[in-house]
C-alpha cells in the first residue's frame, strides 16, 4: 500500500486488511498541493515567496517606547493558554483599517486558515462550489480540494496591452462572466477575488466589487483577498465596503507589509454575524500567545509609521527594478505585465528567435539556473493562465536587487 511516496519496507505492513488508501477521503489522495519554490530551493537570495525584504518594523529593544508585548518570549504567561479572542490585537486592526471594532475582525493562523475555515463554514461538500479567476492564488483550489467542493473558474481579462489594469486591461476581473457563472449555477457560495492579484499584481476596482455584492442572482459571500494591499493605493481597499455590504468579507496577513511571515497570523473583515460563526468554528485558542504578543508590537503606532516607511522603500524600489528590467529588453525580456500594485513585478522571457512570443522553456531554463548556479530564486509563474514564460520577482533589499538584475541579465545573453 504505498502512499505519499513511502517506501513500503521501512514502515509496518501488518494488519493485512488495512489500507490506508481506504482510510483517507478521495479527494484528498487526489490533491496536487500547494508548491512553492521554497519547496526545491531554500538558499541564497530568496525572492521568492514575497516575503518583505526588509524585515519587520516592530522598534528595536533600544527604543524608549518599548511596549511591554517585546520582553523575552520566556517572559510570557507561556503555562496558560491564549486569549480566544485577542481583543487588544483587532481593537488596533479596527482602528488602523477604519472598521467599527472586534466584533468585525478574525483573527486566523495566516490567512490560509481563514479561507479554509469560510469554505468549511459556507460551502457544503460534495454539492457546492467555490468560483475563482485564475490566475491567482493557489490555495483557494487546494482548499476547495481538500473540503471536496467544487470550483468553477472565470478567467481575469487575458488580452491587452503589457501593463494594463483597471477596468478593462490585461488582468481586469471580467465582472459579467462571473455574472453570467452565478447565475446559470446557483450552488456558487463564495467568490474569490484577490487585489492586488497574486501573480498579477492587478488591483480590482472597487465599481467592480459593488457590482458584484449587488448582484441579485448571487446569494452568497464575496471574499477579497488583500494580502499585498498596503504596496497599493490606500484608497483601494475593499475594506471601505463593509459598512454598506453584509456579503462581503475582506481577508489580509501580517506577513507582507509587516514582515512577519513566520508568526503566521491572518486576518478576516467581515459583518459580526459572519465573524461569530467563525469564532464558533475556529480550533481553540489558535492564535499563540507569542504571535499575538508580537502582533500587538507590530500594530503600536510607531511600529506602523515605520512599516509605512519601509513599505515606501519597497515601492520605490518596485519602479526602480522595473526600469531596470526594461534595458533588458535587447535580451528576449518582455515587458511587465500585470498592475505591478504588490511587492513584486512579473516579466515574460521571450523566444530568442526574435518573434516576440514567451517562451516557458527559456524561463524555466532561467529559473533553475538562477536558484541552482546562481543561488537566486525567483519563481516560475509559466504555467499560470495568461503568463506563458513568466518569472515573478519578489522586491527585495537595494543589493538583493541589484544581484538579481545581474545574474538575470547574464543568463539572458546565454540561454
Amino acid at each position: 500500500m504505498p502512499i505519499l511516496g513511502l517506501a513500503p519496507e521501512l514502515y509496518p505492513t501488518k494488519p493485512a486488511h488495512f489500507d490506508i488508501e481506504k482510510v483517507i477521503r478521495p479527494n484528498i489522495l487526489a490533491l496536487h498541493p500547494y508548491r512553492c519554490a521554497r519547496d526545491d530551493y531554500s538558499e541564497g537570495i530568496l525572492l521568492d515567496a514575497n516575503e518583505n525584504a526588509l524585515g519587520h518594523s516592530i522598534p528595536s529593544t533600544s527604543s524608549s517606547a518599548l511596549e511591554p508585548e517585546l520582553q523575552p518570549t520566556l517572559s510570557l504567561d507561556l503555562h496558560r493558554y491564549p486569549s480566544p479572542t485577542h481583543d487588544p490585537i483587532k481593537q488596533r486592526l479596527a482602528e488602523l483599517r477604519g472598521v467599527s471594532g472586534p466584533e468585525s475582525i478574525f483573527l486566523g493562523v495566516g490567512s490560509d486558515e481563514v479561507l479554509d475555515l469560510l469554505i468549511r463554514v459556507c460551502v457544503a461538500p460534495g454539492t457546492e462550489k467555490i468560483l475563482i479567476t485564475p490566475p491567482t492564488y493557489g490555495m483557494y483550489s487546494v482548499c476547495a480540494q481538500v473540503n471536496d467542493v467544487g470550483v468553477v473558474k472565470v478567467p481575469l481579462e487575458l488580452s491587452g496591452d503589457a501593463g494594463e489594469g483597471g477596468e478593462r486591461g490585461r488582468f481586469s476581473l471580467r465582472v459579467d462572466e462571473v455574472k453570467k457563472a452565478v447565475s446559470a449555477d446557483p450552488s456558487i457560495k463564495l467568490i474569490f477575488l484577490c487585489s492586488p492579484g497574486n501573480p498579477t499584481g492587478t488591483l480590482i476596482p472597487l465599481s467592480s466589487v459593488r457590482e458584484i455584492l449587488e448582484y441579485e442572482d448571487f446569494k452568497g459571500i464575496v471574499i477579497v483577498d488583500e494580502a499585498y494591499i498596503d504596496f497599493a493605493d490606500e484608497e483601494a481597499s475593499t475594506v471601505s465596503l463593509l459598512k454598506e455590504y453584509a456579503n462581503l468579507c475582506v481577508t489580509q496577513t501580517l506577513s507582507k507589509s509587516f514582515g512577519l511571515a513566520a508568526i503566521r497570523l491572518g486576518i478576516a473583515f467581515a459583518h459580526p454575524s459572519l465573524i461569530q460563526i467563525l469564532m464558533n468554528t475556529k480550533a481553540p485558542y489558535n492564535i499563540s500567545t507569542p504571535t499575538a504578543a508580537l502582533a500587538q508590537s507590530a500594530l503600536s503606532p510607531d511600529a506602523v509609521a515605520l512599516m509605512k516607511q519601509k513599505v515606501s522603500t519597497l515601492v520605490a524600489s518596485r519602479a526602480s527594478l522595473l526600469r531596470e528590467l526594461e534595458a533588458l529588453a535587447p535580451f528576449g525580456l518582455g515587458a511587465a505585465i500585470g498592475g505591478n500594485t504588490a511587492n513584486f513585478v512579473m516579466v515574460p522571457v521571450l523566444a530568442k528567435d526574435g518573434s516576440g512570443a514567451p517562451d516557458n522553456v527559456r524561463a524555466g531554463k532561467i529559473y533553475k539556473t538562477l536558484a541552482e548556479s546562481e543561488g537566486v530564486v525567483v519563481r516560475f509563474r509559466g504555467n499560470e493562465a495568461g503568463c506563458a514564460g513568466c518569472l515573478r520577482i519578489t522586491i527585495g533589499s537595494e543589493d538583493e536587487n541589484k544581484v538579481v538584475l545581474q545574474k538575470f541579465s547574464e543568463l539572458l545573453k546565454t540561454l
